[in-house]
């Protein structure tokens, strides 16, 4: 992943990326115009805190760099680089090698990391221990699948479908694998734990929305869909069908139409809840007795200026639910 991902990462995206207010979209797609975009990172926030949403989406406030979310950049960015390698190159002790020149490069696009751990009472000592924390995560890969015996079709591919309903679906798939019969496998690493019971499906919408965009798209249902859990060292897999994806489609249209409705109302409600205490931006939320900046008057950007699509939040690196 690039350093302006990692910025995404933080809420912190530069002029023409996924943050863009939820206004409709006049620009056409290939002839076509189009009312809206949505990732399924920006759903995901909708769905947890519509306020939440507007700070990230429509203010486009900053957040700092997480630790967490960063670790989750680093190693997304070393298992991509991997598959460069020949096949029998592959190994715990290479994926290990690649990090420190995989860091290199994201400090370059982004220096604003190196602050990442200042105030810790030991900078150096608390670099290192979290250095150290993403060999773990990479080395607790390999228990889980043998990259020797891989060749992925795709890896960070850019997916988007322009639905019936004129919403733009679009997205970073991480990995997809296609089978001699052309069968495919939507594979996502996330650097956090498997959710808990009950959790599942919360984790599922991002693939079904990956799943969804690659059947309209290609005409192709993909097979498999699954999360490989680095924090924990488990995956979740799931075999969706068409019912699934058009269930999927369904919920999506419905939530971009809440979107919309929160954005000429200009009423974006806060969701209290769990990951109130993981927000940046909890001391300016009327549940706990903030006050919401003024909203800004903005331009929405065209698709062609927004193509960043699922960026990990510090939410989805920690696998909290």
């Amino acid at each position: 992943m690039s350093g302006m991902e990692v910025a995404a990462a933080q809420g912190d995206l530069p002029e023409g990326s996924d943050q863009s207010p939820a206004v409709a979209l006049s620009t056409p797609v290939d002839g076509v115009h189009v009312l809206g975009a949505l990732s399924p990172s920006r759903a995901a926030d909708f769905m947890v805190c519509p306020l939440l949403y507007r700070f990230r989406t429509v203010d486009r406030l900053p957040e700092p760099f997480s630790p967490d979310a960063v670790r989750g950049t680093l190693v997304h960015k070393v298992l991509e680089d991997l598959f460069d390698l020949p096949a029998d190159q592959r190994t715990p002790d290479q994926a290990r090698d690649l990090l420190a020149p995989s860091w290199g490069a994201l400090l370059a696009e982004e220096p604003g990391l190196a602050e990442m751990l200042v105030g810790a009472e030991d900078d150096q000592l608390a670099f290192a221990a979290w250095f150290a924390s993403c060999a773990e995560v990479l080395d607790r890969y390999f228990t889980l699948e043998d990259p020797r015996r891989l060749e992925p079709a795709e890896r960070e591919l850019y997916v988007e479908a322009l639905l019936d309903s004129k919403l733009l679906l679009r997205g970073f798939v991480d990995r997809l694998d296609e089978a001699p019969d052309g069968r495919l496998r939507v594979v996502d690493y996330k650097s956090g734990r498997a959710p808990g019971e009950g959790f599942e499906a919360k984790a599922l919408f991002q693939m079904k929305f990956y799943a969804l965009a690659l059947w309209r798209s290609r005409g192709v249902l993909p097979s498999m869909l699954q999360l490989v859990y680095l924090g924990s060292a488990e995956m979740l897999r799931y075999e969706p069908d068409e019912a699934d994806l058009e269930a999927t489609e369904r919920k999506i249209i419905a939530l971009w139409e809440a979107i919309r409705r929160a954005e000429e109302d200009g009423d974006w409600r806060a969701s209290p809840s769990r990951m109130c205490d993981w927000c940046a931006h909890k001391a300016l939320c009327p549940a706990y007795g903030g006050t919401p900046p003024p909203l800004p008057v903005t331009v929405p950007p065209t698709p062609a200026e927004d193509p960043a699509g699922d960026l990990l939040t510090a939410q989805e690196v920690t696998g909290q639910p």
